[in-house]
């Protein structure tokens, strides 16, 4: 591991608001006190530590959302944002899935918390305002999957999941805009842009068309060890040894990180050659380790003849979108409103 946790905090500290460092910080402490060495993880403490917030048809920040259920027997239900007016009357079932306008195209962004496949959920704080400002800056309608979490769900649960929520988004007339075509974009963070990708894929054979990937800082990666992980390995807030962690908690027991869920273009990876596969719009920051991996697959999707735009953050950590506090995060959420 590069420097000493000292070292290390200080050099962070130097080029994270405080704000942001405060946040993710915390994060880093309480993963570390949910993982266990022997694989398993403390899922009741980790849902402890979460701070959630529940859905509210009162306008918050101009938006309301209502959760659903999409699956009983797996247990995945999904959060929906959609914009609202503060001072009307409080809506029942009907009118919150009341038809998105139909005079205009109004896109839906599905949207995969972060977190490693293993923390996080629909309903954390941190997740619930970024999908309120979502809805906002892309007058659009956000649908927040809750998607089955690692170690106990280990892969394929979270692409299934995805995909049913797709299905599910697809299928709803209230959303569909005025060319009677739901307009569906996928978007997440970390390993939820590694989800949104897979489950793109699978839309490939179907009837389904995603109109577009918006991945910030995709979690992917292999085997090998790249330059950029072993220079920012323990710098800024994530180790090696933590990602090493994570894949073993969501990859089939007994494969490497060549899986093609971790490593896209890697040796076995599905070629992308001549498929008709949505446009993506691909978040790196500089100072995220795994940033070499997340470069080849932008590399990867442009050798297959995919449309990819690449935003580069020289300067920027994991986590800069979760906080209005950077040049960074306007940066980004420019790219996504001109995205959709």
């Amino acid at each position: 591991m590069a420097g000493t946790n000292e070292i290390n905090a200080n050099e962070s500290k130097r080029v994270v608001p405080l704000n942001t460092w405060v946040l993710i910080s915390q994060f880093k402490l309480s993963y570390k006190l949910l993982r266990r060495r022997d694989g398993t993880f403390n899922r009741h403490l980790d849902e402890y530590l979460d701070r959630k917030v529940p859905a509210n048809v009162n306008p918050v920040d101009g938006v309301i959302s209502f959760d659903v259920v999409i699956n009983r027997e797996t247990n995945l239900i999904s959060r929906i944002y959609r914009p609202g007016v503060a001072g009307e009357s409080l809506p029942g079932v009907s009118e919150v899935e009341k038809p998105v306008a139909s005079d205009v195209i109004t896109p839906v962004i599905m949207f995969f918390h972060g977190g490693s496949f293993a923390h996080s959920s629909m309903n954390s704080g941190i997740y619930d305002t970024l999908c309120r400002r979502l809805v906002g800056i892309c007058d659009a309608v956000v649908v927040s999957v809750n998607y089955r979490r690692a170690p106990e769900n280990r892969y394929p649960c979270a692409y299934d999941d995805g995909w049913a929520a797709v299905e599910w988004v697809n299928s709803r007339k209230w959303l569909q805009s005025k060319d009677s075509k739901v307009h569906i974009y996928l978007a997440g963070d970390s390993s939820g842009g590694n989800i949104a990708h897979n489950v793109a894929l699978r839309a490939v054979d179907s009837e389904i068309e995603i109109l577009g990937n918006i991945l910030l800082n995709p979690m992917f990666g292999g085997q090998e060890r790249t330059e950029s992980e072993t220079r920012l390995d323990g710098k800024y807030f994530v180790t090696l040894q933590d990602r090493d962690w994570y894949w073993r908690a969501f990859l089939p027991e007994g494969e490497t990180r060549d899986h093609p869920a971790c490593n896209p273009f890697g040796p076995n990876g599905k070629p992308l050659e001549g498929v008709k596969f949505p446009k993506s719009l691909v978040v790196v920051a500089g100072l995220d380790l795994v940033q070499d991996w997340q470069l080849a697959f932008v590399e990867g999707l442009k050798k297959a003849g995919q449309d990819v735009k690449l935003l580069y953050l020289e300067q920027a950590t994991i986590g800069f979108y979760l906080l209005p506090n950077n040049d960074h995060f306007y940066t980004v959420m420019d790219e996504i409103r001109n995205f959709v």
